[in-house]
Protein backbone atom coordinates (compact mmCIF):
# COMPACT_ATOMS: atom_id res chain seq x y z
CA UNK A 1 0.00 0.00 0.00
CA UNK A 2 1.35 3.32 -1.40
CA UNK A 3 1.69 6.59 1.42
CA UNK A 4 -0.99 8.45 -0.68
CA UNK A 5 -3.55 5.51 -0.07
CA UNK A 6 -2.44 5.25 3.49
CA UNK A 7 -3.30 8.91 4.03
CA UNK A 8 -6.84 8.55 1.86
CA UNK A 9 -7.50 5.67 4.20
CA UNK A 10 -6.81 8.06 7.13
CA UNK A 11 -8.68 11.54 5.34
CA UNK A 12 -12.19 8.89 4.89
CA UNK A 13 -12.17 7.12 8.44
CA UNK A 14 -11.59 10.61 9.76
CA UNK A 15 -13.95 12.75 7.63
CA UNK A 16 -16.70 9.78 8.38
CA UNK A 17 -15.87 10.21 11.97
CA UNK A 18 -17.59 13.65 11.83
CA UNK A 19 -20.38 12.29 10.01
CA UNK A 20 -20.01 12.55 6.32
CA UNK A 21 -21.16 9.26 4.60
CA UNK A 22 -18.35 10.04 1.72
CA UNK A 23 -19.98 7.29 -0.46
CA UNK A 24 -18.98 9.31 -3.90
CA UNK A 25 -15.71 10.63 -2.57
CA UNK A 26 -14.72 7.66 -1.15
CA UNK A 27 -15.17 5.78 -4.33
CA UNK A 28 -13.56 8.63 -6.44
CA UNK A 29 -10.29 9.28 -4.42
CA UNK A 30 -9.77 5.63 -4.54
CA UNK A 31 -9.67 6.01 -8.58
CA UNK A 32 -7.50 8.99 -8.28
CA UNK A 33 -5.19 7.54 -5.92
CA UNK A 34 -4.93 4.13 -8.34
CA UNK A 35 -4.33 7.29 -11.31
CA UNK A 36 -1.41 9.20 -9.31
CA UNK A 37 0.35 5.60 -8.44
CA UNK A 38 -0.03 4.38 -12.23
CA UNK A 39 1.90 8.03 -13.07
CA UNK A 40 4.33 7.25 -10.20
CA UNK A 41 3.76 10.71 -8.27
CA UNK A 42 3.87 11.00 -4.71
CA UNK A 43 2.64 15.06 -4.47
CA UNK A 44 -0.69 16.38 -5.56
CA UNK A 45 -0.25 18.42 -8.05
CA UNK A 46 -2.87 20.89 -9.92
CA UNK A 47 -1.69 19.23 -13.42
CA UNK A 48 -2.50 16.08 -12.28
CA UNK A 49 -5.87 16.64 -10.76
CA UNK A 50 -7.00 18.26 -13.56
CA UNK A 51 -6.20 15.57 -15.65
CA UNK A 52 -7.50 13.23 -13.47
CA UNK A 53 -10.92 15.49 -12.66
CA UNK A 54 -11.33 15.57 -16.79
CA UNK A 55 -10.56 12.12 -17.50
CA UNK A 56 -14.67 10.86 -18.27
CA UNK A 57 -15.39 12.40 -21.44
CA UNK A 58 -19.21 13.49 -23.14
CA UNK A 59 -20.17 14.41 -19.26
CA UNK A 60 -21.36 17.97 -18.35
CA UNK A 61 -18.72 20.52 -17.02
CA UNK A 62 -20.02 20.15 -13.56
CA UNK A 63 -19.23 16.47 -13.19
CA UNK A 64 -15.65 17.41 -13.54
CA UNK A 65 -15.65 20.23 -11.24
CA UNK A 66 -17.82 17.70 -8.79
CA UNK A 67 -14.55 15.53 -9.08
CA UNK A 68 -12.34 17.98 -8.40
CA UNK A 69 -14.11 19.11 -5.19
CA UNK A 70 -13.54 15.60 -4.04
CA UNK A 71 -9.29 15.64 -4.93
CA UNK A 72 -9.54 19.63 -3.10
CA UNK A 73 -10.63 17.99 0.20
CA UNK A 74 -8.21 15.16 0.27
CA UNK A 75 -5.03 17.32 -1.07
CA UNK A 76 -5.58 19.56 1.89
CA UNK A 77 -5.65 17.06 4.30
CA UNK A 78 -2.48 15.58 2.50
CA UNK A 79 -0.89 19.25 2.56
CA UNK A 80 -0.64 19.15 6.46
CA UNK A 81 1.98 16.26 6.27
CA UNK A 82 3.49 17.36 2.62
CA UNK A 83 4.16 20.98 1.56
CA UNK A 84 5.00 19.59 -2.09
CA UNK A 85 1.39 18.74 -2.16
CA UNK A 86 -0.59 21.40 -4.65
CA UNK A 87 -4.31 22.20 -3.57
CA UNK A 88 -6.52 23.02 -6.79
CA UNK A 89 -8.14 26.35 -6.70
CA UNK A 90 -11.53 26.25 -6.92
CA UNK A 91 -11.69 28.60 -10.22
CA UNK A 92 -9.95 25.61 -12.27
CA UNK A 93 -12.95 24.27 -13.19
CA UNK A 94 -15.87 26.27 -11.56
CA UNK A 95 -19.17 24.92 -11.16
CA UNK A 96 -22.53 26.05 -12.07
CA UNK A 97 -24.94 25.87 -9.40
CA UNK A 98 -28.14 24.64 -10.96
CA UNK A 99 -31.21 23.56 -8.98
CA UNK A 100 -34.21 22.23 -10.29
CA UNK A 101 -36.82 24.32 -10.13
CA UNK A 102 -39.57 23.69 -7.24
CA UNK A 103 -43.06 22.67 -8.13
CA UNK A 104 -45.57 25.66 -6.36
CA UNK A 105 -48.30 23.62 -4.54
CA UNK A 106 -51.51 26.35 -3.68
CA UNK A 107 -53.12 25.38 -0.67
CA UNK A 108 -55.93 23.84 -2.97
CA UNK A 109 -53.46 21.48 -4.44
CA UNK A 110 -52.28 20.29 -1.06
CA UNK A 111 -56.00 19.79 0.19
CA UNK A 112 -56.91 17.85 -3.46
CA UNK A 113 -53.86 15.69 -2.72
CA UNK A 114 -54.48 15.18 0.38
CA UNK A 115 -58.29 14.25 0.00
CA UNK A 116 -57.06 11.85 -3.11
CA UNK A 117 -54.69 9.40 -0.79
CA UNK A 118 -57.16 8.95 1.69
CA UNK A 119 -58.45 6.48 -1.45
CA UNK A 120 -57.84 2.83 -1.56
CA UNK A 121 -55.29 1.96 -3.94
CA UNK A 122 -54.16 -1.84 -3.81
CA UNK A 123 -51.84 -1.76 -6.54
CA UNK A 124 -49.36 0.51 -4.56
CA UNK A 125 -48.70 -2.08 -1.94
CA UNK A 126 -49.57 0.47 0.86
CA UNK A 127 -52.87 1.99 2.68
CA UNK A 128 -54.51 5.26 1.68
CA UNK A 129 -54.85 5.59 5.54
CA UNK A 130 -50.38 5.26 5.42
CA UNK A 131 -50.41 7.21 2.03
CA UNK A 132 -52.21 10.22 3.57
CA UNK A 133 -50.48 9.99 7.03
CA UNK A 134 -46.73 10.21 5.50
CA UNK A 135 -48.03 13.09 2.75
CA UNK A 136 -49.68 14.94 5.69
CA UNK A 137 -46.35 14.93 7.87
CA UNK A 138 -44.05 16.04 5.08
CA UNK A 139 -46.94 18.76 4.25
CA UNK A 140 -46.48 19.66 7.92
CA UNK A 141 -43.17 19.15 8.54
CA UNK A 142 -40.88 19.94 5.92
CA UNK A 143 -39.36 16.26 6.34
CA UNK A 144 -37.46 14.58 3.69
CA UNK A 145 -39.23 11.49 2.54
CA UNK A 146 -36.14 9.43 3.40
CA UNK A 147 -36.55 10.80 7.24
CA UNK A 148 -40.61 10.28 7.34
CA UNK A 149 -39.95 6.36 5.90
CA UNK A 150 -37.09 5.63 8.62
CA UNK A 151 -39.37 6.96 11.35
CA UNK A 152 -40.22 4.07 14.01
CA UNK A 153 -42.91 3.90 16.82
CA UNK A 154 -40.51 4.66 19.61
CA UNK A 155 -39.48 8.24 17.50
CA UNK A 156 -43.04 9.47 18.16
CA UNK A 157 -43.44 11.28 21.51
CA UNK A 158 -47.53 11.75 21.93
CA UNK A 159 -46.73 13.31 25.19
CA UNK A 160 -44.25 15.64 24.17
CA UNK A 161 -45.32 16.24 20.69
CA UNK A 162 -42.45 15.58 19.16
CA UNK A 163 -40.75 13.36 16.83
CA UNK A 164 -36.97 12.06 17.21
CA UNK A 165 -35.57 12.46 13.38
CA UNK A 166 -32.58 10.06 13.76
CA UNK A 167 -29.26 10.04 11.93
CA UNK A 168 -30.63 11.66 9.15
CA UNK A 169 -28.54 13.49 5.65
CA UNK A 170 -24.78 14.08 7.26
CA UNK A 171 -25.01 12.16 10.06
CA UNK A 172 -27.60 14.79 12.17
CA UNK A 173 -30.24 13.87 14.50
CA UNK A 174 -33.10 16.92 15.54
CA UNK A 175 -36.19 16.86 17.74
CA UNK A 176 -38.94 17.97 15.62
CA UNK A 177 -41.89 19.30 17.28
CA UNK A 178 -45.45 18.82 16.03
CA UNK A 179 -48.54 20.41 15.94
CA UNK A 180 -51.68 19.02 17.77
CA UNK A 181 -53.21 18.27 15.05
CA UNK A 182 -50.25 16.21 13.71
CA UNK A 183 -49.89 14.41 17.13
CA UNK A 184 -53.58 13.54 16.68
CA UNK A 185 -53.49 12.65 13.31
CA UNK A 186 -50.33 10.03 14.47
CA UNK A 187 -52.34 8.79 17.23
CA UNK A 188 -55.48 7.91 15.20
CA UNK A 189 -53.31 6.19 12.30
CA UNK A 190 -51.54 4.10 14.95
CA UNK A 191 -54.23 3.02 16.97
CA UNK A 192 -55.48 1.96 13.31
CA UNK A 193 -52.74 0.26 12.23
CA UNK A 194 -51.82 -3.46 12.95
CA UNK A 195 -50.31 -4.53 15.84
CA UNK A 196 -46.91 -5.76 14.93
CA UNK A 197 -44.26 -6.54 17.42
CA UNK A 198 -40.66 -7.96 17.62
CA UNK A 199 -38.26 -8.82 19.83
CA UNK A 200 -35.49 -8.22 17.03
CA UNK A 201 -35.78 -4.94 15.44
CA UNK A 202 -37.93 -2.02 15.95
CA UNK A 203 -41.29 -0.93 14.90
CA UNK A 204 -42.09 1.15 12.01
CA UNK A 205 -43.86 4.00 12.37
CA UNK A 206 -45.70 3.27 8.70
CA UNK A 207 -46.20 0.09 7.41
CA UNK A 208 -47.49 -1.22 4.13
CA UNK A 209 -49.50 -3.94 3.81
CA UNK A 210 -47.34 -6.63 4.73
CA UNK A 211 -46.71 -5.01 8.08
CA UNK A 212 -42.91 -3.70 6.93
CA UNK A 213 -41.63 -0.41 6.18
CA UNK A 214 -43.06 1.01 2.90
CA UNK A 215 -40.13 1.62 0.02
CA UNK A 216 -39.71 5.13 -1.31
CA UNK A 217 -40.74 3.85 -4.61
CA UNK A 218 -43.91 2.44 -3.76
CA UNK A 219 -44.74 6.19 -2.26
CA UNK A 220 -43.50 7.69 -4.99
CA UNK A 221 -45.70 5.84 -7.79
CA UNK A 222 -48.27 6.66 -5.51
CA UNK A 223 -47.46 10.39 -5.36
CA UNK A 224 -47.06 10.34 -9.28
CA UNK A 225 -51.08 8.61 -9.07
CA UNK A 226 -52.35 11.67 -7.46
CA UNK A 227 -50.63 14.34 -8.94
CA UNK A 228 -50.65 13.14 -12.49
CA UNK A 229 -53.17 15.94 -13.22
CA UNK A 230 -52.20 18.78 -11.73
CA UNK A 231 -50.76 21.24 -14.42
CA UNK A 232 -47.16 22.02 -15.66
CA UNK A 233 -45.70 25.42 -14.27
CA UNK A 234 -42.35 27.07 -15.56
CA UNK A 235 -38.89 24.95 -15.57
CA UNK A 236 -41.05 21.90 -13.61
CA UNK A 237 -43.45 19.39 -15.43
CA UNK A 238 -44.16 17.78 -12.83
CA UNK A 239 -44.32 18.09 -8.80
CA UNK A 240 -41.85 15.90 -6.81
CA UNK A 241 -42.17 14.24 -3.45
CA UNK A 242 -39.87 16.74 -2.25
CA UNK A 243 -41.70 20.01 -3.55
CA UNK A 244 -43.68 19.33 -0.46
CA UNK A 245 -40.74 20.56 2.09
CA UNK A 246 -40.13 23.24 -0.27
CA UNK A 247 -43.26 24.25 0.45
CA UNK A 248 -42.95 24.28 4.20
CA UNK A 249 -40.16 26.42 3.93
CA UNK A 250 -41.66 28.54 1.67
CA UNK A 251 -45.17 28.73 4.03
CA UNK A 252 -42.73 29.31 7.44
CA UNK A 253 -40.82 32.34 5.76
CA UNK A 254 -43.80 33.74 3.70
CA UNK A 255 -45.92 33.93 7.24
CA UNK A 256 -43.18 35.15 9.55
CA UNK A 257 -42.67 38.30 6.63
CA UNK A 258 -46.31 38.77 7.33
CA UNK A 259 -46.58 38.63 10.91
CA UNK A 260 -43.57 41.09 10.92
CA UNK A 261 -41.48 38.35 11.97
CA UNK A 262 -37.52 38.94 12.41
CA UNK A 263 -36.98 36.72 9.18
CA UNK A 264 -32.63 37.48 9.97
CA UNK A 265 -32.70 35.90 12.88
CA UNK A 266 -35.13 33.45 12.94
CA UNK A 267 -33.39 31.58 9.87
CA UNK A 268 -31.01 29.42 11.78
CA UNK A 269 -34.00 28.22 14.14
CA UNK A 270 -36.08 27.01 10.79
CA UNK A 271 -32.62 26.12 8.97
CA UNK A 272 -32.11 23.66 12.26
CA UNK A 273 -35.51 22.26 11.67
CA UNK A 274 -35.03 21.20 8.28
CA UNK A 275 -32.14 19.46 9.06
CA UNK A 276 -29.65 21.55 6.92
CA UNK A 277 -25.81 21.83 7.69
CA UNK A 278 -25.91 25.64 6.48
CA UNK A 279 -27.81 28.52 6.85
CA UNK A 280 -26.79 29.38 3.50
CA UNK A 281 -28.97 25.96 2.72
CA UNK A 282 -32.42 27.75 4.06
CA UNK A 283 -31.84 30.81 2.23
CA UNK A 284 -31.94 29.33 -1.07
CA UNK A 285 -35.67 28.75 -0.36
CA UNK A 286 -35.99 33.03 -0.59
CA UNK A 287 -33.82 32.95 -3.57
CA UNK A 288 -36.48 30.21 -5.58
CA UNK A 289 -39.80 31.55 -4.46
CA UNK A 290 -40.62 35.21 -6.09
CA UNK A 291 -43.57 35.90 -3.73
CA UNK A 292 -40.43 35.46 -0.70
CA UNK A 293 -38.64 37.67 -2.46
CA UNK A 294 -41.09 40.62 -2.73
CA UNK A 295 -41.79 39.78 0.69
CA UNK A 296 -38.31 40.47 1.33
CA UNK A 297 -37.75 43.53 -0.93
CA UNK A 298 -41.00 45.51 0.61
CA UNK A 299 -39.66 44.71 3.80
CA UNK A 300 -35.63 46.07 2.85
CA UNK A 301 -37.89 49.06 1.08
CA UNK A 302 -39.86 49.70 4.88
CA UNK A 303 -36.96 50.09 6.58
CA UNK A 304 -35.02 52.08 4.20
CA UNK A 305 -37.79 54.52 4.60
CA UNK A 306 -38.01 54.39 8.06
CA UNK A 307 -34.37 56.15 8.28
CA UNK A 308 -34.85 58.38 5.25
Amino acid sequence: MSLLSDRLEDYLVMRRGLGFKLQSDGTALLSFVEFMELNDAIHITNELAISWATSPKNVKANHWSRRLGFVRGFAKYCRAFDQCSEVPPSQLLPACQQRSSPYFFSDADVKQLLQRSLVQDDSAGVSGKTTHCILSLLCTTGLRISEALRLDVADFDAEQGVLYVRVSKFGKSRLIPLHPSVVALLMDYLSSATSMTTVFKPVALFRNAKAQRPCYDNIYRRFRRLSNDFPDQPGRRRPRLHDLRHRFAVKTLLNWYHDGTDVQSWLPVLSTYLGHVEVRDTYWYISACPELMDAARRRLESRWEGRS
